[in-house]
């Protein structure tokens, strides 16, 4: 089980270049237009979870202590800033802002918060994610 001495915890930042390519396959796994013909195509907001994930969140997780067979995805949430665009590099840095218990401590949830910037080191967005940890 995880203490809440792991609140604050900061992993280390991770940077992704959004690639036109990357762009046209996430349009067709979720049945949408490919972007419009532009010099530089927007990026899908909910995209930026699927980049986030290139900084191998489990592996940070399990480095941790956490078993990934006993792990759900509880929330995902986003607040946007400004748009981000294809050839932008993104930036993701999260934090560990929250532990709490459910069920005795059946349940414990992890409540990371990332903020993502581009490479001007503009806002781009916050992104919350609650992980679930089934314990017992």
């Amino acid at each position: 089980m995880l203490g809440r001495d792991i609140i604050g915890t900061r992993w280390p930042p991770h940077s992704v270049l959004v690639e036109r390519g990357r762009l046209r396959l996430f349009a067709e796994a979720i049945g949408a237009p490919p972007a419009a013909a532009a010099d530089r195509p927007r990026v899908p907001p909910t995209l930026l979870f699927g980049l986030d994930l290139d900084g191998r969140p489990g592996e940070r997780l399990a480095a941790m202590g956490v078993d990934l067979r006993r792990v759900l995805h509880g929330e995902q949430a986003f607040t946007y800033h400004r748009p981000a665009y294809a050839g932008d590099t993104l930036t993701f840095e999260t934090t560990i802002t929250d532990l709490y218990e459910r069920r005795g401590g059946a349940l414990q949830f992890i409540v990371l918060d990332t903020r993502v910037t581009n490479q001007h080191a503009e806002h781009v967005a916050d992104m919350r994610c609650v992980t679930v940890v089934r314990n017992g």
